[in-house]
Parts: C-alpha cells; sequence; structure tokens
C-alpha cells in the first residue's frame, strides 16, 4: 500500500482545497457583478459608434455638432427601446417554453431589424404635426432643442422603467416628451389636444380589448379542444382553423402596421389579403396537425406541442412589426433634428434618412441582447403562468386586436394590447378556477374559504399594479423632464 502523507501534507491540501473554493466563489461572484457593467460598457460603445459615424454623413458643416449628439441620443433611444418593449412579443413564447431564451433573442434581433429596414417609418407625421403644431415651432433652433429635450426625457424614463422591471409604451414616452418639450417652447396652444385626447383613450381601450380577445380565444380552445372528450380529434378539426385565422389576422396586420410603409394598402385591401392567406393556410395545415397529432395520447399535456409552431411564427411576426412600426419612436426626432439643421425649416414633412434608420434598427437589436432578457422574463413568467395555448391565444389577441381598433379608428399601443393580453388570460382561468371550485364545493355543500380563494389567484397584483402605475405616468413624466430639459437647454444655449 503507497505510504499516507503525514498529517501536515494533508493540512495543506485541505487548505489548499479551501482557498480554491473562495477563488472559485470570487471569480463567480466577480463574473455576476462585471456581467451588467459589460453590457453598459458595450451600450456606451455603441452610442459612440453612432455619434462618429454620423461624422461621416453630415461633415463638419454648420449644425454638424448638434446631428453628432442627436446621433448618439437617438442611438441611446433604440437600446432603451429594444430592452424595454421587445419583452412583449417574446416574452409569451418563452414563458410557454416554446423558445429558449437564446432562440428568442436570436429571432426577436433579425425580425426586429428586418421591419425597421424593410419597412420602418419613413415619414414622422406624428413629430412634425400631429403633437406640436408645426407653425408654432417654425424656428428650427427652437424646434431642435425641442426634439431634443424629448429624446432626453423618453429615453431616460424607458432607462428607469427598464431597471424597475415596468413595460411601458415607447410611442407614450416620445409623445409626452414631444409634448413637453412644445408647450416649453411655445405654449400650451401650440399642443394638437385632439390628439393626446386619442392617446390617453389608448391607455384603457388597448389593453382591455387584448385581455377580452386573449380570454375569449382561450375559452374557445378549452370548450371545443382540451375538454372535449376525443381531444386529438378536435384538435384535428379546430386547430387548423386557429393557425389559418393567425396567419390570416398577421397578414393583415403587417399589411397595415409594417407593409403599407412600403406600399399603399387600405383597411379593406389588407382584410382581403388576409382572409385569402388564411384560408391558403388552413389547407395547408390540415394535413400537417394531422400527421402530427397521429399517436398522441387523448390528454391536455399532448396538444400543446401542436401550438408551438404557431407560437414562434407569431413571435417572429410581431417583432417584425414592431420593428417597422416603433423604430421610428427612437429616430423619428434625430430624423427631424437632422432635417432642420438641413433645411432650416421646421415645419416641412420630416423623413427619414437611411443612415438614422439603421442607428434605429441596430440599436434596437442591441438593446434587447443587452438588456431585453429580465423583462422577457417578467413578461412571460412572472405575471402568470403561460403555456403554448395561453400563449398564442396572446399573440393572436395582439394581432386581431390592432385590426379591430383600425376597423373602428380607435388608437391602440402594442405594448399596452401584448400585455392586456396576458392579463387577460391570467385573469379568466382565475375566474375558470372560481366556478370550478364554487360547482366543487356546491355539490358538497361547503363554501368556498377567503384563504381558498387567496390559493387561487393566478395573476400577481403587484406586477399588474406595478405596470400600469408606469403606463399612467408615462406621458405627463415624460412631458414634464421634456419641458424641464429644454428649459436648461434654453438657458445654457
Amino acid at each position: 500500500m503507497p505510504e499516507a502523507p503525514p498529517p501536515a501534507k494533508l493540512n495543506r491540501w485541505k487548505t489548499l482545497d479551501k482557498d480554491l473554493d473562495r477563488i472559485v466563489a470570487l471569480e463567480d461572484a466577480a463574473a455576476m457583478v462585471a456581467r451588467p457593467k459589460v453590457a453598459v460598457g458595450l451600450a456606451i460603445i455603441f452610442v459612440l459608434i453612432c455619434a462618429f459615424a454620423a461624422v461621416g454623413f453630415v461633415g463638419s458643416g454648420p449644425g454638424a455638432a448638434t446631428v453628432i449628439v442627436a446621433a448618439a441620443l437617438g442611438a441611446y433611444m433604440a437600446l432603451n427601446i429594444g430592452a424595454n418593449d421587445v419583452a412583449n412579443n417574446m416574452g409569451p413564447a418563452v414563458g410557454a417554453n416554446a423558445l429558449t431564451m437564446s432562440g428568442a433573442l436570436i429571432i426577436a434581433v433579425i425580425f426586429e431589424t428586418a421591419g425597421s429596414l424593410i419597412a420602418g417609418g419613413d415619414v414622422v407625421s406624428t413629430i412634425s404635426g400631429g403633437i406640436v403644431a408645426p407653425s408654432a415651432v417654425a424656428d428650427s433652433g427652437v424646434f431642435v432643442w425641442a426634439m431634443m429635450a424629448a429624446l432626453i426625457a423618453s429615453s431616460v424614463w424607458l432607462n428607469l422603467a427598464t431597471w424597475l422591471g415596468a413595460p411601458v409604451s415607447t410611442s407614450h414616452a416620445i409623445v409626452g416628451g414631444v409634448m413637453g418639450a412644445g408647450i416649453a417652447a411655445a405654449g400650451f396652444a401650440a399642443v394638437q389636444w385632439d390628439t393626446l385626447g386619442r392617446i390617453a383613450a389608448s391607455w384603457v381601450i388597448s389593453p382591455v380589448l387584448g385581455g377580452v380577445f386573449a380570454a375569449v380565444f382561450l375559452a374557445f380552445i378549452n370548450h371545443y379542444i382540451k375538454d372535449a372528450a376525443d381531444k386529438i380529434t378536435a384538435a384535428r378539426r379546430w386547430v387548423p382553423v386557429l393557425i389559418g385565422v393567425m396567419a390570416g389576422t398577421f397578414a393583415a396586420y403587417l399589411a397595415m402596421k409594417g407593409l403599407r410603409k412600403v406600399v399603399e394598402v387600405s383597411l379593406a385591401q389588407s382584410l382581403l389579403l388576409g382572409v385569402a392567406v388564411g384560408l391558403i393556410v388552413w389547407a395547408a395545415f390540415r394535413p400537417i396537425v394531422r400527421a402530427q397529432s397521429e399517436g398522441m395520447d387523448n390528454r391536455k399535456r399532448s396538444l400543446k406541442q401542436l401550438f408551438s409552431l404557431p407560437l414562434i411564427a407569431s413571435a417572429a411576426l410581431l417583432s417584425f412589426a414592431h420593428g417597422a412600426n416603433d423604430v421610428a419612436n427612437a429616430v423619428g426626432p434625430l430624423a427631424a433634428i437632422v432635417h432642420a439643421v438641413e433645411s432650416l425649416d421646421a415645419s416641412e414633412t420630416v423623413s427619414i434618412p437611411l443612415w438614422v434608420m439603421a442607428i434605429g434598427a441596430f440599436g434596437i437589436s442591441f438593446g434587447l441582447l443587452l438588456f431585453g432578457p429580465r423583462l422577457i422574463r417578467l413578461v412571460g413568467q412572472e405575471i402568470t403562468k403561460l403555456n403554448q395555448m395561453r400563449a398564442y391565444c396572446v399573440a393572436l389577441s395582439a394581432a386581431v386586436t390592432v385590426i379591430a381598433a383600425s376597423a373602428l379608428g380607435l388608437p391602440v399601443s402594442s405594448t399596452h394590447i401584448a400585455l392586456g393580453g396576458v392579463f387577460g388570460v391570467g385573469f379568466f382561468r382565475e375566474w375558470e378556477e372560481e366556478r370550478r371550485a364554487r360547482a366543487l364545493k356546491r355539490l358538497k355543500g361547503k363554501p368556498v374559504t377567503p384563504e381558498e380563494r387567496k390559493r387561487r389567484k393566478l395573476v400577481r397584483r403587484t406586477h399588474v399594479l406595478g405596470i400600469v402605475a408606469a403606463w399612467l405616468v408615462t406621458v405627463p413624466l415624460t412631458a414634464m423632464l421634456s419641458a424641464a430639459i429644454f428649459w436648461a437647454i434654453s438657458l445654457i444655449a
């Protein structure tokens, strides 16, 4: 037998092992601490790259310094939109385990960037004349400072909301920023109050419609598929129909929210396109769903697999539409500043140059990669429990609500719709559980106790209240912050 090491040597080995454990623990702790710093460092580098890139497009002429600063602020705004707003599209798919976090980030980056560059907005009508009357701030210098203030205020609020874990509407943030700066620059008469009234109405309309549609879709799936005696046969009949509805709805949604920026498409044409695509997809998926369901057990758990692929596709399409629609929130003020500096007229229609659009597109994607996972987890996992069927209802609700609201001429927020869908699914499940519990207790002759009712709460109230509170303060807070920043810039300048 080998000779045992002396006790002193054993003690040295034990001490060395303990020291190594401590070193590894310290390294792990340092890595955890450094990770947020790395993300912030990369974000700062991106902002600086965008600022230096602007030099190549504006040169060193009059106003070049202003455009360079505005490019940095636009990049900062785009990073914050990616960190906060994209979670609403990817959160349900991640929460339902249809996508991993890595897969969700890759898909979102590809489709957000594609939507921004291919179908992104080319006219910033809201900024040039929708919120603040152009005649009130026709002086280019005043207009530039107002847009600067709007960019800073909305970016700072989005950054704070992301840090607090509150998904908010980026459209409302930039609207509040432009409104506050406009009031500071030209008084209350400069603001188009009818536009702001419609925006305020969307605070209620968007989440309510999203929640109602999501609950209706989930009730339909529960009644006709999940609770059916022969679940597989019911799924073969109805899942292709639901996929066809989803495909048709998204076709119309993308035509209205994205493709209309490339080709003019009316509401009627969008709906006809949606019906045609829906019928084609329904016919195509009937044999596919039948093949997928072969050999499946007649259980609720088996049905979830049939919704995974449609859910992933819907998340990708929502990201494309979001990039097409919301990139203007990041670069709209920047484009307005560039236009005002170059033409010296703030009242003309503002178009977005390609290099400005690129800052918004890549900034949104970069912000998502660096800071998006936290809110993706919150939306998908922490508000209420989602599976593939429930998450599918949220995604379908988002597209249907936008089309229904557009047909009725109602203003809506895609952020509020998506989160309203998550709330709707959760509260519907609560109602359903309560109804079943009451029926069971009636059969047994026992009442439902408050303790038991509390255990059946399936939606985290703290998250709901926090998110709704953040929604309510977004416009007034960004407006006041923007006005204060405008006055500060005016004093300095």
